[in-house]
């Protein structure tokens, strides 16, 4: 943009920008300085580092009106994982010194988000500084218990082990055992905790008991390991892995975090602190038998959830379910995305399947996960618009237009046999073929 301007008026151009952060209480932005100054032909004359305070000099030829330094910029390859971790690092350390937080306590579960959480503090604090928690459950395997151990060995970190079954399970009997007054009608009954219930108790039990008692007792803060896949749909829990200081990869999409867990490996640490493990296996929050590592992961599939709430997002326009219903109708919705159409076809064998999974998590993006948003700690922020004051948002009914419920029937039309009751659009009669 500068080159063209300089070149378009044929005068050099100077650019100063700070350095540091600012923050809105919800979004932490960083500033990364980069001033430079372009020639009247639109060449780099001249640039400062990156997230650094710096002078930079150069001079005015007043004879042939052009600006000249003595030095000459070097040309940096272009490394966007590289980019978003300096990003993230330098935002992160920024917001903590500001607070003065020298100590950090992160929930270790064996997975990458916490695994890349853990080794971005101990990088910016010293593994002297970092206290790392792994807090097994009944349905926690074997498996993410030692991907857990030996991330903490490799870091050379803090560790400790605290279990929350005998904790959760205690929770369950005062729940169902320990009867409500029910005063208007002069009776009594019992709580009925389902087993979605329960998970949300192992997920509050780890966040608002262990981990804000073990960051008091440590003597700093702890950590929200939420990226910004879960937080776009609220796969996370009121008061348990929601909560914390500060999110440092709450504006990073799951692909972006598995990308700068490679790079913490190969540039950062230069080893292997995250276990190769943890990169193939299937993300699982282990919170019942049915979501366990082996038996059933995340509901989410990474490499096309992440393209399809991005555009929800983080698009120019705002994407709505009518252009993705368009997009999916006419064979072009991979293109939108820029994923692999074999992805979509993998995913979803029929237009009824793909229907259910857009209102599914529309339904949520729109609703219960903006209160958890609202909630969320402060994001460093990285994108065009990350999750608080940077996407302004409020809490209101999910919304179809009478395109989407026109889309969604012609769709509906092809499939044979008796349809799912949620997939009926409401006000619409479907006419069924033979």
């Amino acid at each position: 943009m500068f080159s063209a301007q300089a070149q378009k008026l044929a005068l050099p151009l100077a650019y100063c920008n700070n350095t540091g952060i600012q923050n809105n209480g919800k979004n932490i932005f960083t500033y990364d300085g980069c001033s430079c100054v372009y020639n009247n032909n639109g060449t780099l004359i001249a640039e400062a580092d990156a997230f650094k305070e710096s002078l930079l000099y150069f001079y005015f030829d007043t004879a042939d009106k052009t600006v000249k330094a003595d030095s000459q910029p070097v040309a940096a390859a272009k490394d966007d994982t590289a980019d978003i971790y300096k990003a993230v690092r330098y935002g992160t350390q920024k917001f903590l010194q500001q607070l003065g937080i020298t100590k950090m306590v992160v929930g270790l579960s064996g997975g990458i988000d916490s695994a890349v959480t853990a080794a971005l503090y101990t990088d910016i604090l010293g593994p002297q500084n970092v206290l790392l928690v792994n807090m097994p459950g009944r349905y926690n395997s074997g498996l993410t218990k030692d991907m857990a151990l030996k991330t903490a060995q490799a870091l050379k970190t803090n560790y400790m082990v605290v279990p929350i079954t005998e904790s959760v399970e205690h929770t369950y009997s005062q729940l169902t055992q320990i009867s409500a007054e029910a005063y208007y009608s002069n009776s009594t009954f019992n709580l009925s905790v389902t087993p979605y219930v329960m998970e949300n108790i192992q997920a509050r039990d780890r966040g608002a008991r262990i981990l804000a008692g073990a960051a008091a007792a440590f003597g700093g803060a702890f950590s929200c390991n939420s990226n910004k896949t879960e937080i776009t749909i609220g796969y996370a829990t009121f008061y348990g892995d929601i909560c914390g200081a500060v999110a440092p990869i709450g504006d990073l999409w799951k692909h972006d975090v598995y990308a700068i867990g490679r790079y913490l490996n190969e540039h950062v640490f230069k080893k292997s602190v995250i276990p190769e493990e943890i990169f193939t296996m299937r993300p699982s929050a282990e919170l019942s038998p049915e979501q366990t590592v082996g038996n059933g992961g995340d509901p989410l599939v990474y490499p096309y959830h992440d393209k399809l709430f991005a555009m929800f997002v983080e698009s120019w326009q705002k994407t709505s379910p009518a252009d993705i219903l368009r997009w999916y109708a006419e064979g072009t919705l991979a293109e939108h995305l820029n994923c692999p159409p074999e992805i979509i076809t993998a995913t979803f064998k029929t237009p009824g399947e793909f229907i259910a999974d857009l209102e599914r998590w529309w339904k949520l993006f729109c609703g219960l996960a903006v209160a958890k948003r609202i909630q969320a700690p402060p994001v460093i922020s990285i994108t065009r618009r990350a999750y608080g004051y940077d996407h302004r948002e409020a809490q209101l009914p999910a919304y179809f237009s009478r395109e989407y419920y026109k889309l969604k029937n012609e769709l509906l039309k092809k499939l044979r046999g008796p349809l799912p009751s949620y997939l009926y659009a409401k006000g619409c009669r479907i006419k069924r073929q033979p």
